[in-house]
């Protein structure tokens, strides 16, 4: 019998959008199982890096997000440990394992920019690149929203879905709670998904 999904569905702050130019503050990963079951989490707050420079734009944002951002600074360790911890930790998990985020577009970039510098590692799976932590595709939450709900236009968190479809947890810009937030939106998805073909299969 073939081991299950794992979905790593993750969100992380930034003091700036560009990864080649800004650093990467915290990040929060929580397991979402295909059967919509959490299976765990990680979170690391790391200290900017030397090499990287704060986004003026970002920092002006920043400054009216006081919680957000001690909770992104605070107690910060260095991003070779956090990464490292990181990918050991993932690998613990049975394949199949799939980033997710909502967008993947830029968590899966900062993600992917950290993995390479610092615990050689890739987010993409392509095993003959080195070490692949991830053995699937990467998944934008969005996306798959718009799929099964039959949608063509991205609904918005605040305004539009049921607040039980994100667990009761407020998107604050705290990693943690919008990883759950969203990890709550994909578990969703997935028992829709999987009780659709469960009604399906037994006609």
């Amino acid at each position: 019998m073939s081991q299950p999904a794992h979905y790593f569905v993750t969100d992380i702050e930034s003091d700036g959008p560009d990864p080649a130019r800004n650093s990467m503050l915290s990040f929060a990963t929580v397991v979402v199982r295909e059967d919509g079951e959490m299976c765990g989490e990680f979170e690391a707050v790391m200290t900017p890096r030397a090499d990287r420079s704060p986004d003026e734009q970002t920092m002006k944002w920043w400054a009216g997000q006081p919680d957000a951002w001690q909770a992104a600074t605070s107690n910060p360790v260095d991003p070779a440990d956090a990464m490292k911890r990181f990918a050991d930790w993932v690998e613990t998990y049975p394949p199949i394992r799939s980033f997710a985020a909502r967008p993947v577009a830029f968590d899966g970039a900062w993600i992917d920019r950290y993995l390479r510098d610092f615990a050689g590692s890739y987010l993409l799976d392509i095993p003959y690149w080195g070490r692949n932590i991830f053995t699937a595709g990467a998944l934008d939450i969005g996306a798959y929203m718009c799929g099964v709900l039959g949608q063509t236009k991205m609904q918005t968190l605040d305004t539009v879905l049921p607040a039980e479809w994100l667990g009761h947890h407020p998107h604050t810009h705290r990693a943690i709670d919008d990883a759950r937030g969203y990890a709550s939106l994909l578990a969703t998805l997935l028992r829709r998904v999987h009780g659709a073909g469960k009604r399906e299969g037994g006609r």
